[in-house]
C-alpha cells in the first residue's frame, strides 16, 4: 500500500540503521514465493520474535514474558524434540506508528523478524502490500493450519482480529469488549431498575430522560467530537453503527452518507441537544478523563466504555479514577441494537472490540518452526502464563474460564460480549474515515443538522477513499 512506503526522512533513517545493527531476524533472504517446507527438517534453527514492547520501556510486561518464559520454554519444548533452536526477541519501544514504519521497511525488503505481533487494525492494509500472507499460503498446508486445536478456543468473531477478506494471516492476541457502564446510585434515585438491559435506543434514551430529573447530573455519556479522537470511533459512533444493522465498511466499500450513518448521527443529536449529553465534554482536550471523573463522582448515569474502564479506571485500588464501592455501585449491560434484531447480523445486541494479533513473516527461513513457535505462543499455558497472575481478557476461551472467574464483569465480557462483537477494517483508509466519523459527530454536538453532517461526511469519505466509487451512498 503506497501509505506504507510514505516515510519522513528519520523514520527512513532510523529503519535503516536498525536493519544496519542486525534487525534482520532470520528473514533476510529468499521470497514468500519459496517452499513453504523449506528447512522443515532443520535440526538447528533461527527464529525471531518482533514486538513493539522493550524491558523497562513500552509493553515492558510482554517483552519481560517474552524474554524470560516464553522463549526459554520453546527452546525447552524443541530440545526435547531434538531440534537445536535460537530464539532472539527484537523488542522496539516507539511510538506504534514509526513501530509501523519501521517494520513495513524491513517487510518490504523482504526482512524483518519470523514471528511478530501488530495491531489487528494492521492486518488487512500489510495483507494488501503483500508484506504478510495468509497462513495457508506461509505454512503451506492448509490442514495444518485448520487442524490446530486453539481455534477451538478463540470465537469465530474474534478470529477477526488476525483475518481478512476471509482468511486467517495470524492469531488474534488478548481482545477486549466495549460495554454500557451505569451509576446503580443514580439509577435507584431515578427510579431505574439495578439490573437495567435496554433492548433499543428509546429504552436508552427514556433512562437519560429519568436521569435529568436529578440535579447536577449528566445522564448520558457517549464519546463525540475530535478531541476524543479514535475514543470517539470505538466508544461512539462504530458500537453504534453496527446497531444499525451495517459497519463502517460494508460489502467492500466504506460506508458514506446513508440512512444508517444518519441514524447514528440522529441518536447523537438527541443526546446533546436536549440536555441529555454534556455538550462541553466532547470539545475538551481532557473531556474522556474528566467523563471518567464524574462517573466516578456520581454525575454520570450512563458511560459507553471498553473493560478498561472496569478493570484500570474504576479500579478500587490501582485505578484513574478510584471507586472504592465499584463492585456495588457500577452496573454494566449490553449495548442494544437501534431496535430489537436491527444490529449487524440480525443481532439484539452488539460491541466493538481492538487487540493485536501475531503473524509470521512470509519470507522467513523456517517457516515451519514458526508456526510451531506461534502455536506455542498462543497456547493456553503461555496465554495464560503472560497474565503473570492479572485479570485480563484473552482470546483463549478456557483461559478465561478460568482466570476471570473471580470477576463477574470481565467474564461478562468474555461470555456474552466477545461472542457477538465485530473489529475495525484493517485498511490504510480507516483513519481518515475515523477521522470524518469524529468530525460528523463533532458537527452535530455543536448544533448542526444531521443533514449538514452527513453530507459533509460524505465528501470527507470520498477524498480518504480515493474516488465515490469505493463509498457507499444512498
Amino acid at each position: 500500500m503506497r501509505s506504507l512506503r510514505l516515510y519522513t526522512t528519520a523514520a527512513i533513517g532510523a529503519a535503516s540503521l536498525a536493519l544496519l545493527t542486525g534487525c534482520l531476524g532470520s528473514s533476510d533472504a529468499g521470497s514468500g514465493d519459496q517452499d513453504a517446507n523449506r528447512n522443515a527438517d532443520a535440526k538447528k534453527v533461527e527464529l525471531t520474535i518482533g514486538s513493539n514492547s522493550i524491558k523497562g520501556g513500552k509493553n515492558s510486561a510482554g517483552a519481560t514474558f517474552t524474554q524470560d518464559v516464553l522463549i526459554p520454554k520453546f527452546v525447552a519444548e524443541q530440545k526435547g524434540k531434538g531440534v537445536d533452536v535460537t530464539v532472539k526477541f527484537q523488542g522496539d519501544g516507539s511510538d506504534d506508528e514509526v513501530f509501523k514504519q519501521k517494520l513495513s521497511l524491513d517487510l518490504s525488503n523482504k526482512s524483518g523478524p519470523d514471528v511478530f505481533n501488530i495491531d489487528g487494525i494492521w492486518v488487512g492494509e500489510f495483507a494488501q502490500a503483500g508484506y504478510i500472507k495468509p497462513l495457508t499460503d506461509t505454512v503451506g498446508d492448509a490442514a495444518k493450519v485448520d487442524d490446530w486445536d486453539g481455534w477451538k478456543q478463540i470465537p469465530e468473531s474474534v478470529q477477526q482480529l488476525g483475518s481478512f477478506e476471509g482468511k486467517r494471516y495470524g492469531v488474534p492476541g488478548g481482545t477486549d469488549g466495549r460495554v454500557l457502564y451505569f451509576n446503580k446510585k443514580l439509577f435507584q434515585q431515578a427510579g431505574l431498575p439495578a439490573d437495567w438491559q435496554p433492548k433499543s435506543w428509546d429504552e436508552i434514551i427514556s433512562a437519560g430522560q429519568a436521569l435529568k430529573k436529578l440535579p447536577g447530573v449528566t445522564p448520558i455519556q457517549i464519546n463525540a467530537g475530535t478531541a476524543m479522537g479514535e475514543a470517539t470511533t470505538m466508544q461512539g459512533v462504530l458500537p453504534l453503527l453496527v446497531g444499525t444493522g451495517t459497519t463502517v465498511y460494508p460489502d467492500g466499500k466504506w460506508l458514506g452518507d446513508t440512512p444508517k450513518l444518519r441514524q447514528v448521527l440522529d441518536f447523537y443529536h438527541q443526546i446533546y441537544t436536549t440536555g441529555l449529553g454534556d455538550p462541553v465534554l466532547q470539545r475538551e482536550a481532557k473531556g474522556r478523563d474528566k467523563s471518567f471523573a464524574q462517573f466516578a463522582a456520581n454525575k454520570i448515569g450512563i458511560l459507553l466504555e471498553g473493560d478498561y474502564f472496569w478493570r484500570s479506571v474504576v479500579e478500587p485500588k490501582e485505578g484513574v479514577a478510584k471507586m472504592a464501592d465499584r463492585d456495588t455501585a457500577v452496573g454494566y449491560a449490553l449495548i442494544p441494537a437501534a431496535r430489537p434484531g436491527g444490529g449487524v447480523n440480525g443481532q439484539d445486541f452488539v460491541s466493538m472490540s481492538g487487540g493485536g494479533a501475531t503473524v509470521i513473516n512470509p519470507n522467513t527461513k523456517f517457516p515451519q518452526q514458526a508456526w510451531e513457535l506461534m502455536q506455542f505462543m498462543n497456547s493456553a499455558e503461555m496465554v495464560k502464563a503472560s497474565l503473570d497472575g492479572a485479570a485480563k481478557i484473552t482470546q483463549r476461551t478456557d483461559v478465561n474460564d478460568e482466570v476471570l472467574a473471580s470477576d463477574p464483569m470481565l467474564n461478562f465480557v468474555a461470555t456474552k460480549v466477545l461472542p457477538i462483537t465485530q473489529y475495525r477494517p484493517g485498511l490504510a483508509e480507516y483513519p481518515k474515515i475515523s477521522a470524518a466519523l469524529q468530525q460528523a459527530t463533532a458537527d452535530v454536538v455543536s448544533g448542526k443538522t444531521t443533514d449538514a453532517a452527513a453530507m459533509a461526511y460524505q465528501k470527507a469519505v470520498e477524498a480518504a477513499a480515493g474516488s465515490k466509487d469505493k463509498v457507499a451512498g444512498n
